[in-house]
């Protein structure tokens, strides 16, 4: 299979989408390096390109400057390896030697799992977005800045809030429905609530973005969210045990920080249930995700 040649921002998020591995090689017609590496990098694309596994690209920078300043590239050649949709290695400048060994270890992992892949995921670690990526975006969770994370009302018995952004598949779903309590997290039920009572899936959620500070449950019942949005029982995926919330596009640009405020659930429980939460979107300059509200969730997201 030959280096696919980039002639567009769409083609090249659709290739992020359906191949588990991309290569990309940001060049110029003028870069004397770039010319020097490119038979060592054709010669690994022909070793290692598979169709949906493996995919190896070259992005003209002159020709594709969106594409080049979203992802920072300043000095050619640049190679950027991405897995799952998102940035993984980045190597700058003419070396053979480190890209070949940065995509041979990398190419070698995504054949084995490949090879031993018997679902949707896997309870060993193995990437797990959860719901279908569409097409023209790809899975941006690692932009999310997690140091600036906060979580208001939660289970402080349960995981770390840095959980919900954990790239390996809840556990929830690889032991029929019964995860690990440390796999979750969810707000505190009352003084008179049953400890062993079921946690609901969220219901209503109300989302805001860029707030100078961390909103309290009153503050935000107060001021008008971006996007209201109410998870239907049928929106849940049954398989993956996940519900894709759609936002619109036009209020969720430049998003610096963003409230997820969990209004109700879909019971009469105390609690709310939440295991993963991917965000799913256009690739650029990093963008800082924080300041979650009130949260909770079944297996899943």
């Amino acid at each position: 299979m030959s280096v696919i040649e980039i002639s567009s921002k769409e083609q090249f998020t659709s290739l992020l989408s359906s191949s588990r591995l991309v290569v990309a090689d940001f060049y110029a017609d003028w870069c004397g390096p770039c010319k020097a590496i490119a038979p060592a990098y054709n010669s690994l694309a022909t070793q290692l390109s598979r169709p949906n596994l493996i995919t190896f690209t070259k992005i003209n920078v002159d020709h594709q400057q969106e594409l080049a300043q979203a992802y920072g590239v300043t000095a050619m050649p640049t190679f950027i390896v991405f897995k799952n949709g998102r940035v993984n290695q980045t190597v700058k400048g003419a070396n053979p030697a480190q890209l070949n060994q940065i995509v041979q270890k990398l190419a070698s992992e995504a054949s084995q799992s490949d090879d031993a892949a018997t679902g949707e995921g896997s309870s060993s670690g193995e990437p797990w977005i959860g719901g279908t990526v569409p097409k023209g975006y790809s899975d941006i969770t690692d932009q999310v800045d997690v140091k600036g994370l906060e979580l208001l009302n939660r289970d402080t018995d349960t995981a770390e809030p840095r959980a919900l952004f954990n790239t390996s598949k809840p556990s929830g779903l690889a032991a029929k429905g019964k995860a690990k309590a440390a796999d979750y997290l969810l707000p505190p039920a009352e003084a008179d609530a049953d400890d062993d009572e079921t946690p609901m899936r969220p219901r209503n959620l109300h989302l805001y973005k860029n707030t100078s500070h961390v909103l309290g449950f009153d503050e935000a019942d107060g001021i008008p969210p971006v996007q209201k949005v109410e998870i239907k029982p049928g929106d849940w995926d049954a398989k993956t045990g996940t519900a894709t919330v759609p936002l619109r596009f036009v209020n969720f640009q430049n998003v610096t920080s963003l409230v997820m405020f969990f209004v109700d659930g879909d019971g009469d429980s105390e609690k709310l249930r939440v295991d993963r939460i991917r965000v799913i979107g256009e690739a650029g300059a990093n963008r800082s995700m924080g300041k979650l509200e009130k949260i909770g969730d079944e297996p899943g997201e």
